[in-house]
């Protein structure tokens, strides 16, 4: 069993708790202005945790206190733990970066590009070169999602059917079923969100020739003692999940949308990669205290830390950021500054976006409006956890948050 975590002052670690607590009352204020059901907060630095609040509740129909295992849908958090079981398939000489996709997925040999006409009548051209492992990685596949409203290939996966929350299926018939359908951009050449991670999760099972759950668990959760970490919650656990909510157009209190007796995360058919995870903040921390640890766990190496320091640059089509090569995800102006490496987002000018950031932090969050962050070069790990669809809905919490934690540093 990993060890509880236990709260250290502060100050010893160059932090004014006065400072600090404004992170613990702005997540609060959410809940007591009826805009969050629930928040779970936690800031460490120099592997100290220095703050962990809670407010509200896990689940307001039953009136579920949040505690200190409570499970939450973690949703696109996912996407850095696959992009850490791939980098370790990379790291075993199993796989390389450069290498195409159609390799280990032949479903993908040949791909066609959307260039103009409507989603019931496309007009495509073929790929001018193949989709690359490192194209998947930082989303510069041409791949999309059908949540996403803003291009005809976006409609042409709904029409599909093709919802990454539900797949087709089990993880290889979702991912074939992928492949059939046209590329948004060409590869590698635009920051497109999408459902690439999932993809990543096949070639995980194809090169490991073990199912991606079970390697993901071997070989990451495992090793971490992510115990409380799956793409399912077992009936033992149930009462432990948090609700998930969603707002209403007239700004009310959130509704609720995804009940713990009821979840579609009880069933593990289907294994995103992308976004299919279930944990606890405690898990959690423990992946990202990995991360700012040069990828070791007590007295495991998950990953070396060479590894990581490619992860978290910046991968973007010449150097540019998310704004310049990117197509807008939530609001225009929210990455300037902002790249994207192997797995995650990475700050690259703090100057450029108007950032209280440290040039090389690495991010991502989840679509129930979870967030997490790691600073190497200050040496923090922050995490946000709540249940509210779509992340949107408050999405400057993610860099509100930061330059909270950011402004208690006094060392």
């Amino acid at each position: 069993m990993a060890a509880a975590i236990e709260v250290t002052d502060p100050t010893s670690v160059g932090m004014d708790p006065n400072r600090l607590q404004r992170v613990a009352d702005y997540a609060r204020s959410y809940v007591d202005e009826g805009k969050l059901i629930g928040t779970e907060v936690l800031v460490a630095r120099h592997g100290k945790v220095v703050l962990r609040s809670k407010a509200g509740l896990a689940d307001r129909e039953n009136q579920t206190p949040i505690v200190d295992n409570t499970l939450w849908r973690f949703y696109s958090m996912t996407k850095p733990l696959t992009s850490v079981a791939i980098m370790q398939l990379v790291e075993e000489g199993k796989l390389r970066l450069s290498d195409p996709l159609h390799e280990f997925v032949p479903a993908f040999a040949t791909q066609n590009v959307f260039c103009g006409g409507t989603a019931e009548d496309p007009q495509t051209e073929p790929a001018h070169r193949r989709i690359t492992i490192a194209d998947l990685l930082t989303h510069t596949a041409g791949l999309t999602y059908s949540f996403i409203v803003q291009h005809p290939v976006d409609e042409i996966y709904r029409g599909s059917g093709l919802d990454a929350m539900a797949g087709h299926g089990d993880l290889a018939t979702t991912i074939d079923a992928l492949a059939a359908l046209p590329l948004r951009n060409q590869p590698g050449t635009r920051w497109s969100y999408s459902m690439a991670t999932d993809v990543l999760g096949r070639v995980v099972e194809v090169v490991s020739g073990q199912p991606f759950a079970q390697r993901l668990k071997s070989h990451v959760l495992d090793p971490l003692e992510m115990h409380d970490t799956a793409f399912a919650v077992p009936d033992e656990k149930l009462d432990r999940l948090a609700a998930c909510y969603m707002p209403t157009p007239e700004g009310g209190e959130p509704v609720l949308i995804d009940s713990a007796e009821t979840s579609s995360f009880r069933n593990d058919a289907w294994s995103s990669g992308g976004g299919g995870i279930v944990s606890s903040l405690e898990d959690y921390h423990r992946f990202c205290q990995m991360l700012l640890n040069g990828g070791r766990h007590n007295e495991q190496q998950i990953i070396g830390p060479r590894t990581l320091n490619l992860m978290m640059r910046n991968h973007l089509p010449e150097g540019k950021d998310l704004e310049e090569v990117g197509d807008t995800l939530f609001v225009k102006g929210l990455f300037t500054g902002v790249g994207f490496g192997l797995g995650f987002s990475v700050v690259q000018d703090t100057a450029a976006g108007h950032l209280l950031a440290s040039e090389g932090e690495a991010s991502w969050g989840g679509m129930a409006s979870t967030a997490f962050w790691v600073d190497p070069k200050e040496q923090i790990s922050a995490i946000f956890l709540t249940q509210l669809v779509p992340s949107s809905t408050y999405i400057n919490l993610r860099w509100d948050l930061r330059t909270l934690v950011n402004q208690a540093l006094v060392d």
